[in-house]
């Protein structure tokens, strides 16, 4: 009786899983966004002093000379372009040209039945199977037909399971789950 309990609560658990929402796939198309972690490349054509490479730090933010602090998270590289471009408009250069483009993605974390969990540097069209390579690959144990991903979507917190071919984003947290057989 009490194996029959036990195989009937594990099929349970699995009728209540509900597959990724599309929002959660979608933003693997939208242009991206930047966050903590992220370093950014700025060049102002013509202008030495200011072009750099800039971290985003804890807040969003990162801290250029002439404009100050800058608000970075959440904004693309083309948003991040027209901002400078006003800041430096306004008082400094008569018509900046401004480039933004990532230098270094903010880091990837793998957790659960891999060979060495941790945080990751994030290289782009990364997938899951990628990602596991890095951390070692599987341990014997490990689930390896799908993986739970936890990312950002919207603002949101969003876990969803994916196949090991799904690509992953910068800031996603892959967790790698033991088979149960």
């Amino acid at each position: 009786m009490g194996l029959l309990c036990l195989i009937g609560s594990m099929l349970g658990g699995c009728a209540s899983y509900q597959p990724t929402p599309p929002a959660f796939h979608d933003v693997l198309n939208e242009p991206y966004h930047l966050d903590s972690g992220d370093r950014v490349r700025v060049t102002v054509f013509e202008q030495d002093g200011l072009t750099n490479t800039y971290a985003v730090d804890k807040g969003g933010y990162f801290s250029m000379p002439l404009v100050g602090t800058v608000p970075a998270r959440g904004k693309t590289t083309k948003q991040l372009e027209t901002l400078l471009s006003q800041k430096l408009r306004d008082g400094f250069l008569r018509d900046p040209d401004i480039t933004v483009e990532v230098d270094q993605y903010r880091p990837f974390f793998i957790m659960g039945e891999v060979g060495t969990g941790g945080q990751y540097t994030y290289v782009p069209g990364m997938t899951v199977q990628n990602a596991v390579a890095i951390a070692g690959g599987y341990s014997p144990r490990a689930e390896q037909k799908t993986v739970d991903v936890t990312r950002q979507v919207n603002g949101n917190v969003v876990t969803g399971r994916v196949l090991t071919s799904d690509p992953i984003l910068p800031g996603d947290t892959l967790f790698i789950r033991e088979r149960l057989f």
